[in-house]
C-alpha cells in the first residue's frame, strides 16, 4: 500500500494514502464507519490506472486525529478542508456508508469541487426503524474511537433534514450502488436517494451487501469504471 500521509485541516490533522500519477484526475475515497483509507485495497489498484487516487482516514478514524467530536456535518466540512487543502479541483467522490453520506453532503455544498459522485450503499435521511442502540464498546484498542459510533447512531436515529434537502442540490452526475436483498438498508430508501438526486442512476449488485466493493469488487469496479468512462 501507499505510504500515509498527513495534512492539517483546521483543528484535525488527517491522514491519507494516494496513488495513480500525478496529473491524472483526482478520485477521493472515503470509507465507512469503523474503517480507514486501506479499507479500498481491493478496489484502488483498477481505480489508480486512470486516476490520482486520495483515500482518506475520516476524523476519529485509523491514523488521522481523534479529537472527540462527530457528526456527519463535521466529517462534511473535513472533506472539503482535506480537498481545498491538497489544491484537487472538481474530483470524483466516493464514499460508502458514512462516507457516502459525507460525500453527498459536500457535492450539495460545495459543487464546484465535485465533477462525479459514487454514494456506496448510503445511510438514507430517514429515522432508523427500529431505532438503533450504540453497543458497548468492546476491551481493548480499537481501530476507530467509540465516539464516532455514538454519533452516528444518534443522527441515524434522528437525521438532521439538511441530509434529506441536500440530495435535491447535488448537481454532479450520481451513481448510486446497492448491494440488494443482503444489505442491512433498506433497498427502497436507496432507491428514493437515487430518485432525489437530479442527475442520478442506480445500480444494484446483488449478493454485494452493505460492502459491495469488499463483496463484489468486480462488479463494483465495472459499475464505477463504466459510469466513470461514459460521464468523462
Amino acid at each position: 500500500m501507499s505510504d500515509v500521509q498527513k495534512v492539517q485541516v483546521g483543528e484535525v490533522q488527517l491522514a491519507y494514502r494516494v496513488w495513480g500519477e500525478p496529473d491524472a484526475p483526482p478520485v477521493v475515497l472515503l470509507h465507512c464507519l469503523g474503517e480507514d483509507g486501506e479499507d479500498w485495497r481491493g478496489v484502488v489498484g483498477r481505480l489508480a490506472g486512470t486516476h490520482r487516487v486520495f483515500a482518506l482516514d475520516q476524523r476519529g478514524h485509523g491514523r488521522s486525529d481523534w479529537p472527540g467530536e462527530y457528526g456527519f456535518a463535521r466529517w462534511r466540512d473535513d472533506a472539503i478542508g482535506f480537498v481545498t487543502a491538497l489544491g484537487l479541483a472538481r474530483v470524483t467522490l466516493i464514499g460508502h456508508s458514512l462516507g457516502a453520506v459525507t460525500a453527498l453532503l459536500l457535492a450539495a455544498d460545495r459543487p464546484e469541487l465535485v465533477d462525479m459522485l459514487v454514494l456506496e450503499e448510503a445511510a438514507p435521511p430517514v429515522p432508523a426503524d427500529p431505532p438503533q442502540e450504540v453497543p458497548e464498546q468492546p476491551e481493548g484498542p480499537q481501530s476507530f474511537d467509540w465516539r464516532a459510533k455514538t454519533a452516528v447512531v444518534a443522527e441515524r436515529n434522528m437525521p438532521d433534514a439538511f441530509e434529506w434537502d441536500a440530495l435535491a442540490k447535488i448537481s454532479a452526475p450520481t451513481l448510486v450502488i446497492a448491494g440488494g436483498s443482503t444489505s442491512h438498508i433498506p433497498q427502497h430508501h436507496l432507491a428514493g436517494v437515487a430518485d432525489r438526486i437530479p442527475d442520478a442512476r442506480l445500480v444494484t449488485v446483488e449478493g454485494g451487501g452493505h460492502f459491495v466493493h469488499e463483496e463484489r469488487p468486480g462488479e463494483f469496479l465495472t459499475a464505477v469504471t463504466a459510469f466513470l468512462g461514459a460521464r468523462s
